[in-house]
């Protein structure tokens, strides 16, 4: 990382009805570029990218993340494009969790369960920032039982962009009593450029010998399967174009156990785009991957994004790292449970590259 990269900050926009979280209603973007003509936006509404610009193998730069030109559009569309989510990312079933003997009832947002930390979650509040040297921090103080969680939380989530393509970010957080937690960031990529369709003309590879099924309202059954025979076996590059039919429901929404030790960064996913030579790698330290390939974007042309491009079903693909999906409910999957002054922590790397 070099000394010289600037992080220009500008007026993104104001909010109409002021956030209950924060003292501002003014929304501000934050810009970041490598030497190697690479660029990010971000923006303190929901701590979300909403850009990042890459070139592709004849140099020729494009925004590989779906998004808005304005700040209406992250407030009033469903679907958490490149914010940040939380208290806790998926789905808890039926809106409820214990620990110990106390019962605590969440929003049902998503059908029957609670999704994404509930319908005013960490992607519907305004942060605070702070920029120091290449990276932007974003804070957020959420009091106790908002959205029905335990405990005064504080967040932070930091940004940085490094000259060697990658777009790092760094959660840490800590709790005045027992909590869940499970933040990650929802962009949606498409390495053809953010309005160039349906991403079946890209290829993946996920790090896993592990999957979490799910039941009919995408709940974990709880079982830890074997991905081998099965159509979630993407641990050798797999054409999507092949293989999104066979899926259940004619899409991804499921969860990864990514292989290597949990806490230590390793590899989760690979994407590559042969039309632009672009390549994206997620790597972790989180125990999972949530691959998701926009299966509820609309089927109609009534969702505009930037620049005007539409977006459809199956026009961007997430790599959501987290823990497991109900974790808080499935006592043999990973532990999402943090203690009063405990450090939550963890970090995801966005690796992009250019490959013939």
């Amino acid at each position: 990382m070099h000394d010289t990269m600037v992080v220009e900050e500008d007026f993104f926009g104001r909010m109409k009805v002021k956030s209950p979280y924060c003292d501002t209603e003014i929304i501000r973007r934050f810009t970041l570029v490598n030497e190697n003509g690479m660029s990010i936006q971000l923006i303190t509404y929901g701590a979300a990218i909403t850009s990042i610009k890459v070139p592709d193998k004849n140099g020729t730069v494009e925004d590989v993340v779906l998004g808005f030109d304005n700040l209406e559009g992250y407030q009033n569309h469903p679907y958490y494009f490149g914010c940040t989510v939380g208290r806790v990312t998926n789905r808890i079933s039926n809106g409820t969790f214990r620990i110990g003997n106390k019962e605590y009832i969440l929003e049902k947002n998503d059908g029957p369960n609670h999704l994404h930390g509930g319908s005013h979650g960490f992607n519907k509040i305004v942060w605070d920032s702070l920029v120091e040297g290449s990276s932007v921090t974003f804070s957020h103080h959420s009091p106790s039982r908002n959205q029905g969680y335990p405990g005064e939380v504080m967040c932070y989530v930091t940004y940085q962009l490094t000259d060697d393509n990658e777009v790092l970010i760094d959660y840490k957080a800590t709790s005045t009593q027992t909590t869940p937690l499970n933040l990650t960031n929802h962009s949606y990529f498409n390495l053809g450029g953010h309005g160039s369709g349906p991403v079946y003309n890209h290829t993946v590879t996920v790090n896993a010998d592990y999957y979490t099924p799910v039941g009919e309202t995408l709940i974990p059954t709880g079982e830890i399967a074997d991905v081998t025979r099965t159509v979630f076996d993407l641990r050798k590059s797999t054409d999507l174009a092949s293989i999104m039919n066979r899926i259940p429901g004619g899409g991804f929404d499921h969860n990864f156990c990514v292989n290597g030790e949990i806490g230590t960064s390793r590899l989760a996913a690979k994407v590559f785009h042969s039309g632009s030579g672009r390549s994206l790698e997620v790597w972790t330290t989180q125990p999972g991957v949530h691959f998701y390939t926009g299966d509820s974007l609309p089927t109609n042309d009534s969702l505009k994004g930037k620049g005007g491009a539409i977006y459809k079903k199956h026009g961007g693909f997430c790599l959501e790292t987290q823990h497991y999906p109900d974790s808080v409910n499935k006592p043999n999957f990973p532990s999402c449970i943090i203690g009063p002054g405990e450090l939550y922590q963890h970090t995801t790397v966005f690796k992009f590259a250019v490959e013939e």
